[in-house]
């Protein structure tokens, strides 16, 4: 079964048929709401808003180790994560989809293993490729079968949020390397890679990133939600239907 992770603007899955909701304890506190469990294209998928599904959990705060593990007890074999994302580069203007290969982490303070002091022995996991290779391969295949432009490739550059970066800022980021902008990419992804879960993330530009563009004097987060939306409706669902049919259920 494949298990849809939503973001920002990508709540409840329109072409998502659903048959339950199920409320999941986990050893690490609870989720960020029940789990949506229904159908797409006739095959069984599970899905859970990562901000809640009023939207009110912002990315510092979101319990990614307690929506991993209340995902994984399902017995998914991939996740799929939707994110939005400030594009860096000049090919990831707004409204571009990006199938992500590589991570910068930002971030502070966020739990980032499943594997606690005194709990487990010391766990080293391989991150060298952090998103799963056969998965981004169907995605990409999945846009093509429905003629969906997709990037393949990018670095995905985790920030602590909820603020927005200022324009120095992204600007360091390009110099390390960084393509996009987001706010919660990790630990969702080594944590799913503890989980031994196939994972790759599937990035909606919703906006050019801080002094990106000379000509955007501030980043209106209405607008960044409208691409968002169009975004979802003109092509990511497209994307998941005929990924869940090519078998990545």
């Amino acid at each position: 079964m494949l298990a849809l992770i939503g973001g920002t603007g990508a709540g409840q899955p329109a072409n998502l048929q659903i048959t339950n909701r199920l409320v999941v304890r986990t050893p690490y506190g609870d989720p960020s709401g029940a789990l949506t469990f229904g159908e797409v294209a006739g095959r069984p998928v599970v899905f859970i808003a990562r901000h809640g599904y009023g939207h009110t959990i912002p990315p510092h705060l979101i319990n990614y180790r307690a929506n991993i593990w209340a995902l994984t007890q399902q017995h998914v074999t991939h996740i799929v994560a939707i994110a939005s994302v400030g594009g860096i580069r000049a090919d990831m203007s707004p409204g571009t989809l990006v199938v992500p290969d590589q991570i910068l982490d930002y971030t502070w303070g966020r739990k980032q293993t499943m594997f606690e002091v005194g709990e487990h022995p010391v766990t080293h996991v391989d991150f060298t490729e952090p998103y799963n290779a056969e998965l981004r391969a169907a995605m990409l295949d999945a846009a093509q079968q429905t003629q969906v432009k997709l990037v393949d490739g990018g670095t995905y550059a985790c920030t602590q949020g909820p603020r927005l970066e200022t324009a120095a800022e992204i600007r360091r980021i390009q110099n390390d390397g960084g393509d996009m902008v987001g706010m919660t990419g990790m630990p969702e992804a080594v944590l799913a890679r503890e989980a031994g879960v196939p994972y790759a993330t599937l990035a909606v530009v919703s906006n050019w990133a801080a002094g990106v563009n000379t000509s955007q004097k501030r980043i209106v987060m209405e607008d960044a939600s409208e691409i968002v939306r169009q975004s979802l409706s003109g092509g990511v669902y497209e994307i998941l239907s005929q990924l869940v049919k090519q078998g990545q259920s």
